[in-house]
């Protein structure tokens, strides 16, 4: 297929309401490019042909691709139209908003924590500055703030990794992060029942003190240990509440869970 050629993509049928319009074209139309039915130089469908095709408005089709040229997937060229770009999706590390429905997505999700954060500790222990530890331990005082407020420190939480990344001195381990972003607290998105949340939360607290005491003696060795035994805990107390847990898109945890 030559760069001039439409395509009319075998995954454009009408959409639903049930989930977000903009986000779901814009995953169709990255589907087919992963799936090579689009390939580089490949010109997509026209606005109005898109329209047609899936019943939306001109608005979301709009800002559909607009999304997926921000990511580097298409490339628009002025006055023709928008084209497959020379590196696609299959190119690009992608955690699609859906794509953690289940216990096993959010263990997936905490395994590949434990590679990146275990040496962003390491790391953290050896480079911090005095700021930068100070910085570490306000975020652990915020998390506890937030549960003697009988509060799920969802934020707190992501807030105290994150400041352990930002230590490293590496920009890229805290742009993983954020990348993440909610994914890696997976009570964003778990509901548990008859869960004492205190008790629970208190628990892997006193983990992160562990590491940042290990941070703070600027112990490289204990660091990641502490972060690795912090995570490898954390994905083994969720597989013992695998029975209580509810994941959804969509859902409001009721009664959330430690991470």
């Amino acid at each position: 297929m030559d760069a001039g050629s439409n395509h009319t993509l075998s995954s454009l049928t009408p959409v639903g309401q049930s989930r977000s319009l903009v986000v779901e074209i814009g995953r169709r139309i990255a589907a087919d490019i992963a799936a090579g039915r689009l390939l580089p130089g490949t010109r997509l469908p026209t606005e109005q042909e898109l329209m047609a095709a899936t019943g939306v408005s001109r608005t979301v089709v709009r800002e559909a691709v607009a999304t997926l040229r921000a990511e580097g997937l298409i490339a628009t060229r002025q006055g023709i139209g928008s084209f497959v770009a020379e590196l696609p999706a299959q190119a690009l590390f992608r955690i699609e908003p859906g794509q953690t429905e289940t216990l096993s997505d959010a263990l997936d999700i905490m395994e590949l924590r434990t590679a990146v954060e275990t040496e962003a500790a390491g790391l953290a222990a050896e480079r911090a500055t005095s700021g930068q530890r100070l910085a570490i331990r306000e975020a652990l005082e915020a998390i506890d703030a937030a549960i003697e407020r009988g509060e799920a420190a969802i934020g707190e939480d992501f807030s105290f990794h994150a400041a352990i990344t930002d230590a490293t001195g590496n920009p890229q381990f805290r742009r993983f992060l954020d990348f993440l972003g909610r994914f890696i607290i997976p009570r964003a998105s778990v509901r548990i029942r008859a869960l004492n949340l205190r008790a629970y939360l208190m628990t892997f607290q006193q983990e992160h003190r562990t590491i940042v005491a290990a941070i703070d003696a600027r112990s490289v060795g204990q660091a990641r240990t502490a972060m690795r035994e912090h995570l490898v805990m954390s994905r083994e107390r969720y597989r013992a509440l695998a029975p209580e847990l509810i994941l959804g898109p969509g859902d409001e945890p009721s009664t959330p869970s430690g991470h």
